[in-house]
């Protein structure tokens, strides 16, 4: 039998392994200290157990926090030798969200709850789902005795739901020695539920803090003041006039364009007749590649600025987020040629490359000059009540990381 059919079919017999993984996984949660919890220490200690079983060769790049326990949040890198090929990279979290309103919750987040092919539990998805399917690959290759043509990496990281600076963006900055362009790499944390969509692009983000100030009056002389609120409000309409104006599209990403959306708005004034003095509302948006944030910020400034004029308000606009979009990965990348072959080769479908206006841990990879792909079998659920994954997907997902470390696609 062809040593591709014997992983595909080792693999699949694994469903209680998907399970058995995933119930320590969600018992164990990891919330960083900028969630309400204590890192991440003790599940990357299991983590790191079930690596050291494997047989794997582990290295640990620790970062120092000390708002938690120990002081430190860690990040795992582990490898199979292989011979001189190029490295091939899986990258998971070990972070989660918090559980949020546990009233909409059907079972407990923290235990694991299996209703056939579906498991339910914080974390299922985002980012168990990757990291089970990564080391079910490597445990495969390593029962069938296969040498990959070059080493089999996995890497844990901390951090990544709160900005990475614990995680991999540290893990980049301490050890930029363990990677290159050369390296294939894949982080399994975003895709479609049919697993053939493969992330190479992401837009910039921009979130933005727009703060009115007009004159605050009785509501039955607004003659006499100024309207915040009504200023504000020709801003948030205008916000998407100015996204669109940018004047570029990207065929990679749906929608093509820039956008610019309302997303928050501060409480104002409490009852109904007073003009409001003061309006703050909050703007998410997601800026094309190639478009500079400053200029971007620019024209924002200038157009609330010209409304505020007209209004006789005054408007600050402050960045609360901003992350410059890097260029992205080739679709021509080993990489992603890679994963396009073996995904056609474990789902039947043809995968394609795509952008996402969301962003992800690959920036960094990216910043650096790295070609990455994010990719998974990803079901719609992630940072939901009720967060669920399929065991048929996960291993579906195993049998593409399989198929990329042992170079069989």
């Amino acid at each position: 039998m062809p040593e591709a059919q014997k992983l595909l079919e080792r693999i699949a017999g694994w469903p209680e392994e998907v399970i058995a993984y995933q119930r320590r996984l969600v018992a164990m949660p990891a919330l960083g200290p900028d969630n309400g919890g204590q890192g991440e220490w003790k599940k990357a200690e299991m983590v790191r157990a079930w690596l050291a079983e494997l047989g794997l060769e582990i290295t640990r790049v620790d970062a120092p926090d000390e708002r938690v326990p120990g002081g430190l949040r860690p990040n795992l890198l582990a490898v199979l030798p292989g011979g001189r090929g190029p490295r091939v990279w899986v990258l998971s979290h070990l972070d989660v969200v918090p559980e949020g309103d546990l009233a909409l919750w059907a079972s407990d987040p923290w235990q694991l709850r299996v209703e056939g092919d579906l498991i339910y539990g914080r974390g299922v998805q985002d980012n168990h789902g990757g990291l089970v399917a990564s080391l079910l690959a490597v445990r495969a290759l390593r029962e069938l005795g296969l040498r990959p043509p070059g080493p089999a990496g996995l890497i844990a990281v901390s951090d990544e739901e709160t900005g990475s600076a614990y995680g991999l963006d540290y893990l980049l900055r301490r050890r930029p020695e363990l990677f290159s362009p050369r390296d294939l790499i894949v982080v399994p944390d975003a895709g479609e539920p049919d697993g053939t969509f493969i992330e190479v692009a992401e837009k910039s983000i921009l979130w933005l803090r727009v703060e009115v100030s007009g004159q605050q009056v009785h509501g039955s002389t607004p003659h006499k003041g100024v309207n915040a609120l009504y200023a504000a409000a020709r801003m948030m309409v205008a916000a998407r006039e100015l996204a669109a104006g940018f004047g570029q599209q990207d065929p990679l990403f749906d929608p093509m364009v820039s956008t610019c959306e309302p997303t928050r708005k501060e409480a104002g004034v409490e009852n109904i007749n007073t003009v409001p003095g003061r309006d703050v509302f909050y703007l998410d948006c997601r800026i094309l590649p190639g478009i500079d944030l400053d200029q971007a910020l620019g024209v924002f400034r200038e157009r609330f600025g010209a409304i505020a004029a007209q209004e006789g308000a005054t408007v600050s606009i402050e960045p609360v987020q901003r992350l410059q979009a890097p260029p992205a990965t080739s679709p021509q990348a080993p990489v992603v040629q890679a994963l396009m072959k073996a995904v056609a080769r474990v789902h039947g479908l043809p995968a394609r490359p795509g952008g996402i206006g969301a962003g992800t841990v690959a920036a960094f990879f990216r910043q650096r000059g790295l070609p990455v792909a994010v990719w998974s079998t990803c079901e719609h659920s992630v940072h939901q009540p009720d967060e669920f994954a399929r065991v048929s997907s996960i291993l579906k997902d195993a049998q593409v990381m399989a198929l990329l470390y042992a170079g069989l696609y």
